[in-house]
């Protein structure tokens, strides 16, 4: 089974990224920064998610990333799926932080239970092919609109690029680099929308 194991964000400064990175969400070595000049601008095309026990989780990892320099695109509220919101970083990349409970169950925490990669593609189903392809496995399949693919330690999730931007309340268009290198144990590729894959032994830790 193919894992994605990190990402790589390609930022300006990787130092004061990566101390971001590590004081807002604490993700570890599951994110990961280099330096990189490329030209971006707009929507780059993904959003990366991080899921979590309760409301009062959401709300303190929020604050930590809006206190580091984040910027607020929706901030968490209530909806019929949970409690969430959405940010966008100080080096460009959205997050989406989000409960399915609209409760607090227990004592405020700032645990992830799971960080996922949602990527926006132009054609879903030609992306899913390629995948399947190199061995990821899918867990959940909805036609062309949307796709769930058991990647551990770190999910990946495949919906439309406009779907990917109404999602985090940005306009669609973007150009440029993505910014983004997908860190798998699998063989390197680019895949049909331009993200590149490649072994991680490339990529630098945070911290």
């Amino acid at each position: 089974m193919t894992s994605i194991l990190s990402v790589t964000f390609e930022v300006p400064d990787p130092a004061a990224a990566d101390d971001f990175y590590a004081t807002a969400f604490g993700v570890g070595d599951r994110v990961r920064t280099r330096e990189s000049q490329a030209p971006t601008t707009g929507f780059r095309g993904y959003l990366m998610s991080l899921v979590v026990s309760q409301p009062s989780t959401v709300d303190s990892l929020f604050g930590t990333a809006l206190h580091g320099g984040a910027t607020a695109l929706k901030p968490p509220t209530k909806s019929f799926w949970g409690y969430g919101g959405v940010l966008r970083d100080p080096y460009g990349t959205l997050w989406k932080i989000a409960s399915s409970s609209k409760k607090d169950t227990g004592p405020a925490t700032r645990d992830i239970d799971d960080i996922v990669l949602l990527l926006g593609g132009d054609d879903v189903a030609a992306a899913k092919s390629v995948y399947v392809e190199h061995g990821l496995s899918v867990t959940k399949s909805f036609g062309r609109k949307y796709v769930e693919f058991d990647t551990a330690p770190v999910r990946l999730a495949l919906y439309s690029r406009r779907a990917a931007a109404k999602d985090a309340g940005v306009p669609m268009e973007g150009t440029g680099s993505h910014r983004l290198v997908i860190g798998t144990d699998a063989e390197p590729m680019t895949d049909p929308d331009g993200f590149t894959w490649e072994a991680t032994a490339t990529s630098r830790p945070v911290g």
